[in-house]
C-alpha cells in the first residue's frame, strides 16, 4: 500500500486540472476519505461554485480511496458511473467524506483478484462550511487487475 503522504500528494497533484482548482485530501484513511474543494477560483458566472467543481472533489474520492485501501501494484481503478443530485447553491468551501468498510475492500480485491475486475460504490453528501447539503453524489468505480 501506498503511505498516505504520497498518496494526498498523488491526489492533490496529478491530474492538473484537479491541482489549479485547489482541491485538498486532508483525510486519506483505509476505508475513508475526505476532499474539499474552495470556493475561490472555482465560481461561476454568477458567483456560486461551478458545477464541474462540485463534481470534481465528488468524483476524486474513488481514486483516493484506490490509493488508501487497494494494491496499487495489482490493481487499478476507473470511473464507470457517477450521479451528482444539486440541492442548493454552494457559496463556501465545501466538502464531502466517502466510506468503505473492511468487508467490501475484501469483497472487491477478491473479486477483482478472481474475475479481474470488481465494482464499488461511493456515496457522499457534498456539504458546505454552513453544514448545508448542497450537493449528493454516487459514484461507480471499477477496481481493475493489472493487465486486465
Amino acid at each position: 500500500m501506498i503511505n498516505k503522504e504520497d498518496a494526498r500528494h498523488l491526489v492533490e497533484t496529478t491530474v492538473p486540472f484537479i491541482q489549479r482548482a485547489g482541491l485538498r485530501a486532508p483525510v486519506m484513511e483505509r476505508g475513508r476519505v475526505v476532499t474539499t474543494m474552495p470556493l475561490a477560483g472555482n465560481t461561476n458566472h454568477i458567483g456560486i461554485m461551478y458545477a464541474g467543481a462540485l463534481f470534481s472533489v465528488g468524483e476524486v474520492t474513488g481514486g483516493a480511496m484506490f490509493l488508501t485501501s487497494f494494491d496499487a501494484d495489482k490493481y487499478y481503478p476507473v470511473i464507470k458511473d457517477m450521479h451528482i443530485r444539486f440541492r442548493r447553491p454552494a457559496t463556501t468551501d465545501v466538502h464531502v467524506e466517502v466510506r468503505m468498510d473492511e468487508q467490501e475492500i475484501a469483497r472487491a480485491e477478491q473479486e477483482a483478484a478472481t474475475k479481474g475486475k470488481a465494482d464499488y460504490v461511493l456515496q457522499g453528501n457534498i456539504i458546505d462550511e454552513k453544514g448545508e447539503v448542497v450537493a449528493i453524489m454516487t459514484g461507480t468505480y471499477q477496481l481493475r487487475a493489472m493487465g486486465t
